[in-house]
């Protein structure tokens, strides 16, 4: 799985978080993680943005997404990466995406 790049979130802790990104159509071996879903875009001068579309965790990313509920919200939003946090502790997990939900709003998470 070829990774485009990396990015750090902080989180309202202050904590910080670093997250590979990798294309929409990665498979991903079976390991739990936080991530987010994004639509990557090119800005001026040649650096890269990511709309935020959806925050969440899995124990299994290999998984995938073709099932996932938001499906329809991430092809109308032109999603095409996938930002990953990994982290096998489900606890964990949930404490990081707690940690940054409210700093990092993204469209489909209500």
């Amino acid at each position: 799985m070829a990774r485009l790049g990396t990015m750090k979130l902080e989180g309202t802790s202050g904590t910080l978080y670093r997250f590979r990104i990798y294309s929409w159509t990665t498979s991903f071996k079976p390991v739990g993680a936080v991530y987010f879903v994004t639509r990557r875009f090119e800005k001026s001068g040649g650096r890269f943005r990511h709309q935020r579309i959806y925050l969440g965790q899995t124990q299994d990313l290999s998984e995938g997404f073709e099932k996932h509920t938001q499906k329809e919200s991430f092809e109308q939003h032109s999603a095409n990466c996938i930002c990953v946090h990994r982290e096998n502790d489900e606890t964990q997990r949930q404490q990081i995406e707690q940690d940054l939900r409210p700093k990092h709003k993204a469209l489909c998470n209500t």
